[in-house]
């Protein structure tokens, strides 16, 4: 059933809306919001960011499988597919004609600019979820592994629910990074668990990273009771909490960058990722090479870069 949870008038007769799709098991269908309370609900999220599309695949996909099966459907999920619809419409990251951030506004205000209204109307319809997936993407110059971010503050709470999701990477951050007027922290700190998956490229849908998660969101739910159908096997994450287990690469020099290695390898100290070219010369400016034996799992998506532009992240170690 799809809801509006928040609306403004805009110029020229336009209305913005923000709107969910709440599925149930059918033979609640035609209650009350207020029988509802019984039911476990989980809340899928994404499009705070209009240029991060990864999650409108995984949207789609779960929503498909639960009508393809609905009598395995014993809770309430909520699916949000696009928190920031101009963005989306616009392929614009932030809030058009605003250059705002919309994950930095929250948890907003009632009472404030349109913005900080849409921001604390979304709080409040999530808030009280017995779990919410914050789906992003990486941008478009990055590629990213499935992973789960996590700040420590919440990590008592949150890691059991990550090690289900099917991501391969599970990221502890420490408190001195935690942005607090981002949607994950504003419903952690409201009680409400908010796993933040970041995962492929801007702009573009990464099919098998959407349908890793979905599988993943199908474990989680048969753990939380909301679905009792078969699910998948979900595969064991690496997990790091120490910030110097990851190394950071950044260009030497600005150019033309050619990677040589896909992320998700695993590399030895010495082993080249990419090369940095000048075209217009025929030149080979600079070979980019692994400083440490490791993971790579973030590597340059973009090919044009400047000095000092990243081009990779590798965690140090084997994989596990």
């Amino acid at each position: 059933m799809l809801h509006t949870i928040a609306q403004t008038n805009m110029p020229v007769d336009e209305v913005l809306r923000i709107r969910k799709n709440r599925l149930m098991p059918a033979h609640r269908s035609a209650c009350s919001a207020s029988d509802d309370t019984a039911l476990k609900r989980i809340s899928i999220v994404t499009g705070i960011h209009g240029d991060e599309l990864e999650g409108q695949y995984v949207c789609y996909e779960v929503s498909r499988r639960i009508k393809e099966h609905p009598e395995h459907l014993k809770g309430i999920v909520d699916i949000y597919p696009a928190l920031n619809p101009f963005g989306i419409d616009s392929v614009t990251r932030g809030i058009p004609a605003f250059d705002l951030d919309m994950n930095r506004i929250f948890p907003g205000n009632s009472d404030g600019d349109m913005n900080e209204y849409l921001a604390s109307e979304i709080i409040r319809d999530i808030k009280g979820s017995d779990l919410c997936l914050d789906i992003h993407a990486s941008n478009i110059y990055l590629t990213e592994i499935p992973q789960i971010r996590i700040n420590e503050l919440h990590e008592e709470t949150l890691l059991p629910w990550a090690l289900l999701s099917n991501v391969d990477f599970i990221w502890v951050h420490g408190t001195s990074t935690v942005l607090e007027s981002t949607l994950a922290f504003s419903l952690n700190s409201r009680n409400t668990p908010t796993l933040v998956v970041e995962m492929g490229v801007g702009m573009r849908i990464t099919e098998e990273y959407g349908l890793q998660l979905t599988d993943g969101i199908f474990r989680l739910m048969k753990e939380m009771g909301i679905w009792d159908g078969p699910v998948n096997e979900v595969r064991t994450p690496v997990i790091s909490r120490n910030p110097d287990d990851v190394a950071f690469l950044n260009a030497p020099v600005s150019g033309i960058f050619i990677k040589t290695r896909s992320h998700g390898s695993m590399l030895k100290a010495g082993d080249e990722i990419g090369r940095i070219v000048d075209p217009l010369r025929g030149e080979l400016l600079s070979r980019v090479i692994a400083p440490v034996d490791g993971w790579l799992f973030t590597v340059r998506e973009y090919p044009v870069v400047d000095e000092g532009s990243l081009l990779a992240r590798i965690l140090r170690g084997e994989k596990s």
